[in-house]
């Protein structure tokens, strides 16, 4: 009985005496010799038969057959009929694989006995001898089905299959003038069994003038058929996969439309390629127009192009000339046919982006919308723009190798000062110092010798030439001060009224030694602490209610401040002495209660000055936090005890602060508080408590001071809630619950090279389903900010953070910047009052052409949310908060041409600067999409931060133009917010 070969290799040839050779030496190279091979001679006239005699003479491995099909199709099947090894391979006659491809193919095969079959990568081989990028699908390996019902994602002899399998499948459909073995790999694939990878470039493929793969019209009609059977079930396959027996899952990876439009799209391209329009361009009408699919349109289209001009990508730039046209006319129809001509534009930009990436720009390349070119960077040369160019990708070279690769968007000629300053900011000034003198054309460059700072000398050399450039209306810096005085003029006659914001409340004011002029310095603003509030009246009536019983004669009260407890107070007393360090806030106290004829007024200053005695009576409340320290304390204590009649009362309220107790609720000030005040009253020698009124905020406590006589009993302790609603001037100091951290103390133990940008959107409690990952519920996000309070983080703004990253100084403490996107009306109703209460501050990014409107960017997900308006824009910049640009429309700026993006840089800067009254420097880019343009343009049109698409924390390398940011999810937990931060601070 014959030995029945390893593996079986089906070559069919027609007319293949140029290249039949190669291939089936290719076989003989092979380190696995368990092979056999048929050779099926598909009605040759040429010397096809006379090679393949002699290989079958000289080894016994190799077989023929002849055959008459004329299709490759049917030649392959009569090979399969012959075909003795357990797995087949399909060799054409003028590709061939790598020595090793049946070893290793094997050898995977092997370590996955359930596998049906192996496939590796390949590269096509083009007439000139010059090889594409290798190409592989790990998509196969994943899920084969859905693969193959929508691509041919294996070459035909890139795969080795199981012989078994393939006979019961009946082979090769021989209707098929083309894509036949996409339809026999999409049945195998139809069984459900194992598909294994080797991720390697094994096979070779030879792109032919005449292969049929370049009949685009051909393809199509035959890629249809085979696409819709893979979206059906398919009699041909006797036992399929159960979850495939109906056929692909649109879910899966898309529909047959969208499936037949991407091959439509790789025809084209490949028509393109040779010049030709063959496909109708509402084939591709199914594309996916959404950013994200781009690149993946522009890769397809390259891909196609390369096989229909027979280039390999690096030639593609070179050779835009023969079919740069039909190309970018395919683009502009691809981008009506979405009714979106930004989408086609970004494909535009992205097609030619990787065009250029792959040349060498031994010559400028003039595509559709970029300029490549090589710069010499000491001797550039002025760069007027052919029509249609806005972009330019050049390589700045010096001694013949590349310094630096720069591309920026342009509106007009690119002077030589432009190069200079360009050249200055990318090229390290110490490769640049001996030859600054040449490219500033000048004698007066200092000789100090090869080390010498040129920084400056550059900086010069571009002031220099500032007046001229901006004065030459065709360069591009005279087209942006064009588009700046457009801007300028569109802002000043916007109907919008040009007012200031509201001036921020007065800071407390700094500490000084003199503490008349520091109390003064306080009351310099009239109402200081909003005693008027319903907080603060709360608290006055608790201090009334906890008066002594009877009647109360001779009563001092200290710090009475403007007046408004003394108003109350004096009713309820026979004499009523209010003072207080503070001579303005004496005379507003006198205003306030003249009419009260039992009250007299008097500058004291409690802490130095001598108390009246005899006092029935002493209240001083909201004002021993001020004393120096403890020590001082209990001095003035002794001071309040000696001041009363024996018998006489102290009340005192004063707030509970963190520095007493952190694990519980307080004030976040660095002062001693309630409790320490508490406890050294009652270890003064003569007082003892009797009663005290005590909130989770603040305690009010009389004590009285013994007479010889007293018996001491225990005090009366009242439990009471606050009802009153808390003021953000009051809220922000306070941490509920207790701190983990305090910002004092980390500020001054931490520092750290990283700091967290959290990225925000929407703060609500409702919204469409499909944008519930941008919104956060207000009490996720107030559980967020009351975590961020309580473990010591501070609120910074992006100003603050550029200072620190271009200083490279290290981070302080624990700084977050805390950023919101878009400029939603919740912001302002919900995240900005949570944000103040936990005394944090963000930064919202605005799309200023749509402010006080809708975000009409998310009508396809549901009802638009509704834009803050200016007016709310101000009033929150007046009260701390910080507004960068969202860019003017919210268009993806991918999809902008240089004129539009610079144009939406400048009025969105300036609309935000007149509603906030502050320089706006600030940008994020919208969809977090940005490309090369960008940053160059961004910087131009005054800005000086940015945030892109990175994700992650910033730190002191990062580029201050590109920042990264992370995104905070709405579908996500606090538990999961908690270790991203956390994760941040564990690496300073």
């Amino acid at each position: 009985m014959a030995h029945s070969p390893l593996v079986s290799i089906v070559v069919p040839a027609h007319n293949a005496e140029a290249t039949l050779a190669r291939a089936l030496d290719c076989l003989l190279d092979q380190e696995i010799v368990d092979w056999e091979a048929v050779i099926v001679d598909d009605a040759s006239t040429d010397r096809t038969p006379a090679i393949i005699a002699g290989y079958v003479e000289h080894d016994a491995r190799f077989r023929t057959l002849r055959s008459s099909t004329s299709s490759a199709a049917g030649a392959r099947n009569s090979g399969i009929s012959t075909a003795r090894g357990h797995w087949l391979m399909f060799l054409d006659a003028d590709d061939w694989v790598d020595a090793s491809f049946l070893a290793k193919m094997l050898a995977a095969l092997k370590a996955a006995p359930d596998a049906v079959a192996a496939y590796c990568g390949s590269r096509r081989v083009m007439p000139d001898g010059e090889l594409t990028p290798s190409s592989i699908s790990t998509e196969v390996a994943i899920q084969p089905f859905e693969t193959f019902a929508r691509q041919c994602a294996i070459r035909t002899h890139a795969l080795l299959v199981d012989r078994e399998a393939i006979v019961g499948l009946g082979g090769f459909d021989v209707s098929l003038r083309t894509c036949e073995n996409w339809d026999l790999w999409q049945r195998l694939a139809h069984l459900g069994k194992r598909w294994v990878m080797v991720d390697e470039p094994l096979a070779f493929y030879r792109v032919s003038p005449n292969s049929l793969s370049r009949n685009s019209t051909q393809m199509l009609a035959d890629a249809e058929i085979v696409i819709a059977r893979g979206f059906s079930a398919d009699p041909r396959v006797s036992h399929p996969a159960s979850a495939q027996a109906n056929g692909a899952i649109s879910a899966n990876g898309g529909t047959a439309s969208e499936a037949l439009a991407w091959f439509a799209l790789w025809n084209a391209a490949s028509d393109c390629g040779r010049g030709s329009r063959s496909i109708d361009p509402q084939a591709l009408r199914a594309l996916p127009a959404g950013r994200k699919w781009a690149r993946e349109i522009a890769e397809v289209a390259i891909d196609g192009l390369m096989v229909g001009s027979l280039s390999v990508p690096a030639q593609l730039a070179a050779r835009w000339g023969r079919f740069g046209g039909p190309l970018t006319e395919l683009i502009i129809e691809l981008g009506k046919i979405w009714d979106n001509p930004a989408a086609g534009r970004r494909v535009q930009y992205q097609l030619e982006q990787m065009l250029l990436d792959a040349d060498d720009l031994a010559a400028p390349r003039r595509l559709a919308r970029t300029l490549g070119i090589r710069v010499d960077v000491r001797n550039p040369n002025a760069i007027e723009l052919p029509e249609g160019i806005d972009r330019i990708h050049a390589y700045l070279m010096m001694d013949g190798q590349i310094e630096a690769v720069v591309q920026f968007g342009v509106l007009g000629t690119v002077t030589r000062d432009h190069w200079i300053e360009l050249i200055q900011n990318v090229v390290p000034a110490e490769r640049l110092a001996d030859s600054t003198a040449r490219l500033a054309g000048r004698s007066t460059v200092p000789q100090e010798g090869a080390g010498a700072d040129t920084s400056n000398t550059f900086a010069a050399e571009a002031l220099l030439f500032t007046a001229e450039r901006r004065s030459d209306p065709d360069s591009h810096f005279g087209k942006l001060a064009q588009l700046t005085a457009e801007a300028r003029e569109l802002v000043r006659s916007s109907a919008e009224p040009e007012q200031p914001p509201a001036v921020p409340r007065r800071a407390r004011a700094a500490d000084t030694n003199d503490r008349t002029a520091f109390w003064n310095s306080y009351f310099a603003t009239e109402d200081p602490w909003n005693y008027g509030s319903l907080y603060e009246q709360e608290k006055y009536q608790r201090q009334l209610e906890i008066l002594p019983a009877g009647p109360i004669g001779r009563v001092l009260e200290l710090a009475c401040a403007e007046g408004h407890f003394t108003r109350q107070l004096a009713p309820r007393v026979s004499h009523l002495t209010a003072t207080d360090i503070s001579a303005i806030a004496i005379e507003r106290a006198r205003a306030r209660c003249g009419d009260q004829p039992n009250i007299e007024f008097g500058v004291l200053d409690f802490a130095a000055d001598m108390l009246p005695g005899e006092m029935d009576l002493i209240v001083c409340s909201e004002v021993l936090y001020y004393l120096d320290d403890l020590a001082e304390l209990r001095r003035i204590t002794k001071k309040f005890t000696e001041a009363l009649a024996p018998g006489g009362s102290f009340i005192t309220a004063h707030a509970f602060v963190l520095r007493d107790n952190v694990e519980r609720t307080g004030f976040d000030w660095n002062t001693f508080g309630a409790q320490a005040i508490s406890e050294t009253l009652a270890a003064t020698e003569g007082l003892v408590l009797e009663q005290s009124i005590q909130t989770e905020l603040y305690r009010i406590d009389r004590f009285r001071r013994l007479s010889p006589d007293d018996l001491v009993t225990e005090p009366m302790i009242d439990h009471a809630p606050i009802r009153a609603q808390i003021e953000i001037g009051v809220a922000r100091n306070i941490i509920w619950g207790g701190a983990r951290a305090l910002r004092r103390d980390v500020a001054r133990n931490e520092q750290r090279q990283r700091v967290p940008v959290l990225m925000y959107h929407s703060v609500s409690d409702d919204g469409p389903a499909a944008l519930a990952r941008f919104r956060l519920t207000p009490a996720a996000f107030g559980s967020q900010m009351a975590w961020l309070r309580a473990n010591g983080f501070h609120a910074i703004n992006s100003e603050q953070l550029e200072g620190r990253i271009a200083n490279r100084q290290p981070f302080v403490g624990r700084p977050v910047l805390i950023t919101f996107d878009d400029g939603f009306q919740n912001f302002a109703d919900h995240a900005w009052p949570t944000l103040r209460a936990n005394d944090l501050t963000a930064e919202v990014f605005l799309v200023t052409d749509l402010v006080g409107k809708v975000a009409q960017w998310d009508a396809h997900n549901g009802p638009p949310t509704q834009l803050m308006d200016a007016g709310t824009v101000r009033r929150l910049a007046g009260e701390g908060a910080f507004f960068g640009s969202h860019m003017a429309t919210h268009r993806a700026i991918d999809g902008l041409s240089s004129s539009d993006l610079a144009a939406e840089l400048l009025r969105s800067r300036m609309f935000i600067e007149r509603w906030t009254g502050r320089p706006t420097t600030a940008f994020t880019a919208p969809f977090s999409v940005t490309d090369r343009r960008l940053g160059r343009l961004a910087r131009e049109c005054g800005y000086r931060i940015g945030f892109g698409a990175r994700h992650g924390p910033a730190d002191l390398d990062c580029d201050l133009i590109d920042l990264p940011r992370i995104e905070i999810r709405g579908d996500r937990s606090l538990d999961d917010f908690v270790a991203t931060v956390e994760a941040v601070l564990k690496e300073r």
